[in-house]
């Protein structure tokens, strides 16, 4: 399977390429089960290629109890039932490379489920054998070891430690998991983790796969003498950007670089040090890492011009093209945040009941789409974006099952709002998601979201949906767009102004009053409307020909 075909284009496809992010349990339902399955995935793939993306990134689709949305892998090897069958997957990658659309898988070697075999003969071995050594197990501090290994906290609150508890029924030794309890730390000191996830990228690269997303990937290696956190910024940090990580993806660089098309390998790396986080972009690593600065950037003119130049400064020593995104499937949905006082994004922050001018946040997304669209590099665009929705924020509580809201006692709503199943057609829900209408999504649907759907907004030429389709389809036929320089233009205190090699501009207003435009040719394409006198009004952008 090595010899499966990639689109015939660019080598360097990757470095202006728009990379559209699919949430498989959420895209779309073929069986009428009320989830997202992969089987959904292939019959809108149309839509897809009429949207004009180049890369599909699925989030993972492997067999998991679902204690974090597919993020606790239980076998990398095989889908999860509910999506689908490895033959279904394998189907995708071929149908998606004949209409030009690569596909990204997800990979998460900071840890795998609880339900994996390795994790089960871990348990079942006891302290002390050598099948918990491919984990962290460790026995507790204090007098009958009750208190946790070290003080490292969960990304999902509370300590990053489990205990076990032994044949006999008595408390045994901890374990480390950095996230849920079900997500087990895997130790990368052990030989068996590295030869396992090489040949993972092998078994996917050889049906096809044109890349791999890295989850959490400046958290993989740990100091193995499992240090307290220190309170001094400047000390060393136990688990994060430690440069032992720098081999392991030198590593899975030569497999990637030894199969045809360009497969591609991208980090989800959050680091605010830009010299550090370019250090992981050198060319014998990753081909990009995503850009979670400008993600969390507030909508204000000097914040976003001086994340775009750190950006561009940092990826220029290491010549690795930078990547843009708006939102996630972990991130409060962009018109949502664009609509709040605090236009800025922060996991610290995420609160019930913070009110949000969706009419405001909708001509900032749109603004936003073209200002991504037309920077230097690749863009990642998450599914439902092109449809602006908005984040869905009165799901039941008894509906959310998201472990960031579980584990903060009730506290933080966690991700399932930018998670909730797309509305393609239809007038109530399930909103063509699934084919039956008696079938009741995973997660509810809001009933506004009938005005938002694939099928009224194609039918709309000033819809979300047609302002995407058109600005990618004139990326694609512009040369100076994607991968290549930009310089910035004079303008005034409140706006963005630049233009792309040749005599293509881009102008973002993110004042309060229309602005002039610079001297133009013609007008390509407008997030709003201009003025009668031909101004760029507030939360606008625009695309001219100079």
């Amino acid at each position: 399977m090595a010899d499966t075909p990639q689109p015939e284009a660019d080598e360097n496809w990757w470095r202006g390429a728009v990379i559209y992010q699919i949430y498989p349990r959420s895209f779309a339902d073929s069986n009428g089960d009320g989830t997202g399955d992969l089987a959904g995935v292939r019959s809108r793939l149309p839509y897809l290629a009429e949207l004009g993306v180049n890369a599909l990134w699925f989030c993972p689709w492997y067999p998991s109890p679902m204690a974090d949305g597919g993020y606790d892998v239980a076998d990398y090897r095989d889908v999860e039932p509910v999506f689908g069958t490895l033959a279904e997957a394998e189907k995708l990658i071929s149908e998606a490379l004949a209409l030009g659309i690569r596909t990204i898988i997800d990979v998460v070697p900071n840890h795998i489920s609880a339900a994996h075999p390795w994790f089960r003969e871990a348990l079942a071995a006891g302290s002390g054998s050598p099948a918990r050594d491919r984990f962290w197990f460790r026995p507790g501090r204090g007098e009958h070891g009750e208190l946790p290994p070290n003080n490292w906290p969960s990304q999902f609150g509370g300590p990053a430690w489990t205990r076990t508890t032994d044949p006999d029924g008595t408390p045994g030794d901890w374990f480390l998991n950095l996230f849920d309890s079900e997500q087990p730390d895997l130790n990368w000191n052990h030989p068996d983790v590295r030869a396992e996830h090489e040949d993972i990228l092998r078994f996917w690269f050889d049906r096809g796969a044109g890349g791999v997303r890295i989850d959490s990937a400046a958290m993989v290696w740990k100091d193995p003498a499992l240090p307290d956190l220190s309170a001094d910024p400047a000390a060393p940090h136990p688990y994060i950007d430690r440069d032992e990580l720098h081999g392991i993806y030198r590593g899975w660089r030569r497999i990637a670089d030894s199969y045809p098309g360009e497969r591609i390998l991208v980090g989800e790396v959050w680091l605010p040090d830009a010299e550090r986080f370019a250090r992981y972009l050198r060319p014998d690593e990753m081909h990009t890492a995503f850009n979670f600065d400008f993600l969390a950037c507030p909508w204000e003119r000097d914040r976003l011009r001086t994340s775009i130049d750190v950006t561009l400064s940092a990826h220029a020593p290491v010549s690795a093209p930078a990547t843009w995104v708006l939102c996630n499937h972990d991130v409060t949905r962009t018109v949502t945040r664009y609509g709040r006082a605090d236009t800025g994004f922060d996991f610290a922050t995420k609160a019930f009941g913070v009110p949000a001018d969706l009419a405001l946040g909708t001509r900032r997304a749109r603004a936003a789409a073209l200002l991504t669209l037309a920077l230097p590099g690749s863009v990642y665009l998450y599914q439902g974006e092109e449809l602006g929705l908005p984040e869905a924020e009165d799901i039941p509580l008894d509906k959310l099952q998201d472990p960031m809201y579980l584990r903060s006692a009730g506290t933080n709503p966690g991700r399932d709002g930018c998670r909730v199943p797309l509305p393609w057609s239809g007038t109530a829900a399930p909103f063509g998601f699934s084919p039956d209408s008696a079938t009741e999504p995973w997660l509810p649907q809001p009933a506004e979201w009938a005005e938002r759907t694939a099928e009224v907004q194609s039918a709309d030429p000033a819809s979300m949906l047609s302002l995407y389709r058109a600005a990618l389809r004139l990326r694609a036929a512009e040369a100076g767009l994607g991968d290549g320089p930009m310089s910035w233009l004079d303008s005034s205190p409140e706006v963005l102004a630049f233009r792309r090699d040749g005599d293509f501009v881009c102008v973002v207003n993110l004042g309060t009053s229309p602005a002039a435009l610079p001297p133009h040719t013609a007008v390509l394409l407008v997030s709003g409307e201009l003025t009668d006198d031909g101004r760029l009004p507030s939360d606008t952008a625009v695309w001219l020909r100079a």
